[in-house]
């Protein structure tokens, strides 16, 4: 199916945040709307807008459709979806549709797309391309993963979208064709989603297959995607010098040789994200800002007075000469590698859900940095075993719940270092977030000294003891704040 007629089949999986975003786009043109899911309640809040059906029923009606369009979750392998494969319906994600309903200009475009993936720097570069061409004066939005989901913006009047977008939104979006996009870097994460990192590399790289192409040249699996790029313009960024047709660091300065000759841009120092990673970033923003003419003054004054978004390497408080920095987004073992880097001395807090991902290359890399860590969660274990064999030296305290706690899961001490302790977490009344942060804070005091920087970037996701990485980071601040009182 390459069009939407007015009398067409659609299904929409999942009646989430997505799937109310596609349904209120497809509702006024005359589609025959149905809607899945497995959760009752979701289906009663649509039940006005389309045909509701769980998602059992719609499997075995599939071929009944003429369309598929999915919410990013959804892997491939999900029933629903492997069913509309094996019978040919096409399956489209919300992207895929908001690319396909702009490039038609039924509502007044086409718009400019510069877009923004990679396991990690997304939000940041994507937030400070949006403030680049603000500054430029252009008339922009920033969404997809960050502000509002694209459809829902589809119809605002704008020359260009700063679109970040997950590997799974990509996956779902082959069509998608952007005037420039940027993959960062890749690493392993939602390896169980997408089944290899070579899967994985091949999605990210749909943001190369339009007129400009952008990679991070320091990160050799996102180089190497620039071979195979589509786009008919690369380019490329690198904390050093820079060669023709790459962004680079000279003299302090970040410097355009890709879309100018040489052409300075903004101090590095300037740049308001620690260590090398906002720089990466920066060049990132400014080279996607760059393919489309924003000036270098504009690129200058956007840096300059850039804010880091919450729970990304901000500083909550400097107590006793200790900084506390939550940066809980750093949700797998290379943001978390990123994050430690920016900073001499540090009490690392990590632990969570690893999701599959080895966290030795991480530990190897910043044994120097260490000067102990606390651990948490699920998979505290496995950190706390790298460490016993490549920062041995380290002292490392492990939190655990107790079995009184009200916690669903015991987790039970593991066999790590000689400089290792476990401690059981009482959680009495208090929620387990709550209870964990303030002990985590307690034994990171222990462990710092003047000058020190305490620093939550976890490596591991935050479903095992949080709601979310910023429910986890609040938590965090809030135990630090409690000991500033």
């Amino acid at each position: 199916m390459t069009d939407l007629t007015a009398d067409a089949r659609v299904l929409v999986t999942g009646a989430g945040i997505t799937g109310r975003s596609v349904s209120a786009a497809l509702a006024p043109m005359g589609v025959r709307l149905t809607i899945c899911d497995d959760d009752p309640k979701a289906l009663q809040r649509l039940s006005e807008a389309a045909r509701v059906v769980e998602t059992p029923a719609a499997i075995d009606r599939i071929a009944d459709y003429d369309l598929v369009v999915t919410s990013p979750g959804f892997a491939p392998t999900a029933p629903v979806l492997a069913a509309a494969a094996a019978a040919g319906v096409p399956i489209w994600g919300d992207v895929e549709l908001a690319w396909r309903l702009d490039q038609s200009g039924r509502f007044g475009g086409p718009r400019r797309w510069l877009v923004v993936t990679g396991t990690n720097g997304k939000t940041t570069t994507t937030s400070m391309l949006h403030a680049m061409l603000v500054a430029a004066g252009r008339r922009a939005m920033l969404c997809g993963n960050i502000g509002d989901p694209v459809l829902d913006l589809i119809a605002e009047p704008a020359e260009f979208l700063a679109v970040e977008l997950s590997s799974f939104q990509l996956h779902w979006a082959p069509s998608l064709r952007p005037e420039a996009g940027v993959v960062l870097n890749v690493a392993e994460d939602h390896l169980d989603w997408h089944g290899s990192l070579e899967a994985y590399a091949r999605d990210k790289a749909r943001v190369l297959d339009g007129r400009v192409a952008v990679v991070g040249l320091d990160d050799p699996v996102a180089a190497k995607l620039l071979d195979t790029a589509a786009a008919s313009v690369r380019a490329g960024f690198r904390l050093g010098e820079p060669a023709p047709g790459e962004l680079g660091v000279r003299d302090g300065m970040l410097v355009d040789n890709a879309f100018g000759d040489g052409v300075a841009l903004a101090d590095a120092a300037s740049i308001p994200v620690a260590g090398p990673v906002g720089v990466l970033d920066a060049l990132a923003a400014a080279a996607l800002a760059r393919a489309v003419d924003v000036p270098p003054e504009a690129i200058a004054d956007a840096l300059a007075s850039f804010e880091v978004g919450r729970h990304r390497a901000e500083v909550v408080a400097v107590v006793d000469g200790v900084t506390y920095v939550d940066d809980s987004k750093a949700t797998n073992p290379h943001a978390a590698q990123a994050s430690i880097a920016a900073y001499p001395r540090v009490v690392w807090i990590a632990g969570g859900l690893l999701k599959g991902a080895s966290v030795d290359d991480l530990v190897t890399e910043v044994a120097n940095r260490l000067v102990g860590a606390v651990l948490i969660g699920r998979d505290r274990g496995v950190v706390a075993n790298a460490l016993s064999r490549h920062a041995p030296d380290v002292p490392v305290v492990e939190l655990v719940t107790g079995e009184d706690s009200g916690v669903l899961e015991t987790i039970e001490p593991s066999e790590s270092g000689i400089n290792t302790v476990t401690r059981v977490i009482e959680t009495g009344e208090r929620p387990l977030g709550e209870a964990v942060m303030t002990a985590v804070v307690d034994a990171a005091r222990g462990l710092a000294g003047a000058g020190d920087t305490v620093l939550l970037a976890p490596a591991g996701a935050s479903f095992d003891q949080f709601s979310s990485y910023g429910h986890r980071g609040d938590a965090f601040a809030a135990a630090v704040r409690a000991i500033t009182r």
